[in-house]
């Protein structure tokens, strides 16, 4: 439980004002009348990414030498902290993926935008910290992800300016430096 409490929320406030939601607000705008279609290629492409990203953890967790397993978590963990301090910027390509419709168009943008980010490379820690809960990790990642993506793309422009980013990015720079901290007092 412990698991996947954990990695809903860290990926819940990481997500909030990332480019998924930016991307999430495009495609609503894009494809106003298909928000379910939207939101099934939400869970689709993140369950595939971040179960692909839970799998890599665990891995690489058998690799790497025990005594050094704490350390490697707990810094990652301050790492992905302050990395959410710094605002992403818009660089989702289109490519040809919007002819496909508002559901294959969501699967591959979120799978592109979602490689190298924040949450990817957090659920990969959370992998490695939980390595006997990989389900719990990606299932929490993934309804994390939802609950950042899901009211975006139900109320995304009213929601925007209601949360202060400011405050969003410190909240998730002080989950993740915390998740750090105690990974490294448990050594």
């Amino acid at each position: 439980m412990e698991a996947f409490l954990s990695s809903t929320l860290a990926v819940a406030i990481a997500e909030i004002g990332d480019k998924t939601q930016l991307l999430t607000l495009f495609l609503v705008a894009r494809f106003p009348a298909q928000r379910m279609a939207i939101i099934l290629g939400i869970l689709i492409s993140t369950l595939v990414n971040h179960g692909i990203s839970a799998w890599f953890g665990a891995w690489l967790v058998e690799w790497i030498p025990q005594n050094w397993v704490p350390w490697i978590i707990g810094l990652s963990f301050i790492a992905v902290g302050l990395w959410v301090l710094v605002p992403d910027k818009d660089d989702e390509e289109e490519g040809g993926a919007l002819k496909y419709g508002a559901f294959i168009a969501t699967c591959i943008l979120f799978f592109i935008a979602e490689i190298g980010d924040k949450t990817q490379i957090a659920t990969v820690i959370l992998a490695a910290r939980y390595e006997d809960a990989l389900l719990a990790v990606v299932a929490g990642t993934t309804l994390g992800m939802l609950l950042a993506n899901v009211p975006v793309a139900w109320f995304g422009g009213w929601l925007m300016q209601k949360i202060p980013l400011h405050w969003v990015r410190w909240s998730a720079c002080g989950l993740f430096v915390l998740l750090g901290v105690a990974s490294l007092t448990q050594l």
